[in-house]
């Protein structure tokens, strides 16, 4: 019900932010002809869902609950697109109110609403062309994130500037509220996600009580709050399977890594299980007790912790088991009646996480774990190979009807799209399959 109500709650905001300075437009009498009106409405459509798609990846928690992080920047990366589309049908029918306006174009003989209107397009165009490069060229997160938010800025400045300097909407009282409340909304977004959050909010600050290695390439991080006058730290609330960003500095320019929680909701520490990859995770396993380590969390709608599902399939690849744990662990603590039917993928016997915890959990609760690897040594007696319809038929919930189970996937891209294919194969309403995966870009 909580969900249902921010989704509602947010679809309401999000709706009435990209359609309002339209409709306000379209009841209001207006000198001009069609395609005056038309340049009019198109650029108000393309600046308010330019608005929303800078509001949605702006880490704000309850929309992240609402919807999930997939589904967040989903929407984020559509409404760029029906931005960049939506400006280049207002510069359309700019021209056709008046084909002397192409001049408009010309950078360096256009007045200044013009040439801002160029620079706020040239720098929209860029931002297309940096998310292509971004797969193609393997551009490293931290550089394609600065650069997309400096670009992302220069869109946004430019426009505002657009407005501004065109005169056309500030002068009526309906108009100049409205864009008030959306530059107000705007400075509030970015305060609380630039800094508020990374610069001066006490609660993002944790203190690490131990470094605990599960292999040889994968620690787990235990944090916990920092206490602060000799009091005891608020109790850091998440729901199962939900992540969280982790920086070693209080800094903007500081280098921050999605990693979900592995630990029960109920546990007075917080767990992150991490594969070292590269030099920031790394250095997380070298972090001495007592160390500082900033986070940005909880994120995510990746939880069983919502509606009623009378049993749950879990499909994890590697470290992608870490949610999964932090639901079983959750369920254990509650003492869950549930079925929980997890299967675990890995190439080697040696890349299995927690086998030693899940045997124990299985004395708690209704789970049964199924091992899957796709390199099997000699003497291997369990399954092999990649996951697909015999596989996931063999781990099926007996007795509880298909569409009263929830199934949460989450590994490798590969991973989570043949296991989606192979639900669906099997008739498993979309709605009951759940993944995570952090491609951010």
């Amino acid at each position: 019900m909580e969900q249902r109500l921010l989704r509602v709650g947010w679809l309401s905001v999000l709706g009435a932010i990209v359609v309002g300075p339209a409709l306000a437009h379209l009841v209001m009498p207006e000198p001009g002809g069609l395609w005056d009106r038309l340049s009019v409405l198109t650029g108000l459509l393309a600046l308010s869902a330019l608005v929303c798609a800078a509001v949605l990846p702006s880490r704000l928690r309850s929309l992240n609950r609402a919807f999930g992080i997939e589904s967040v920047i989903d929407l984020h990366r559509f409404l760029g697109l029906v931005t960049a589309a939506l400006v280049f049908a207002h510069l359309a029918c700019v021209v056709a109110a008046d084909p002397a306006n192409v001049a408009l174009l010309d950078l360096l003989a256009a007045p200044r609403r013009a040439q801002a209107a160029t620079l706020a397009t040239m720098a929209l165009v860029a931002l297309a062309v940096l998310a292509v490069l971004r797969s193609r060229a393997q551009l490293s997160y931290e550089l394609w994130k600065w650069s997309h938010l400096a670009l992302a800025a220069m869109v946004l400045g430019f426009s505002a500037l657009h407005v501004w300097w065109l005169d056309q909407l500030v002068r009526e009282t309906t108009f100049a509220a409205m864009l008030g409340l959306l530059a107000a909304l705007l400075v509030l977004v970015f305060g609380h996600r630039w800094l508020w959050r990374p610069l001066f909010d006490p609660s993002t600050e944790f203190v690490v009580r131990d470094v605990r290695r599960e292999s040889p390439t994968v620690s787990t991080l235990v944090l916990e709050p920092r206490c602060r006058d000799d009091r005891y730290a608020d109790v850091w609330a998440f729901a199962p399977g939900q992540f969280a960003w982790l920086r070693l500095e209080r800094s903007l320019a500081a280098e921050e890594h999605p990693f979900t929680i592995a630990s029960s909701a109920h546990s007075d520490a917080t767990e992150f299980t991490i594969r070292h990859a590269g030099d920031f995770t790394r250095a997380l396993r070298r972090l001495p007790p007592g160390a500082a380590v900033w986070v940005d969390g909880p994120h995510g709608a990746f939880t069983n912790d919502v509606g009623g599902a009378a049993g749950f399939v879990m499909i994890a690849g590697g470290v992608g088991v870490t949610p999964m744990m932090s639901m079983l662990r959750t369920a254990a603590h509650r003492r869950d009646q549930r079925p929980y039917r997890l299967v675990v993928v890995a190439g080697a016997p040696g890349d299995l996480l927690f086998r030693a915890e899940l045997a124990q959990l299985r004395r708690h609760l209704d789970l049964e774990v199924t091992e899957v690897l796709r390199r099997p040594t000699p003497g291997w007696s369990g399954h092999t190979g990649e996951i697909g319809v015999e596989l996931l038929s063999v781990v099926a919930l007996d007795g509880t009807h298909p569409d009263d189970v929830d199934y949460f996937v989450c590994g490798p891209p590969s991973l989570v799209s043949d296991a989606v294919s192979a639900l669906d194969v099997l008739g498993v309403a979309p709605g009951r399959v759940h993944t995570e995966q952090f491609d951010f870009a």
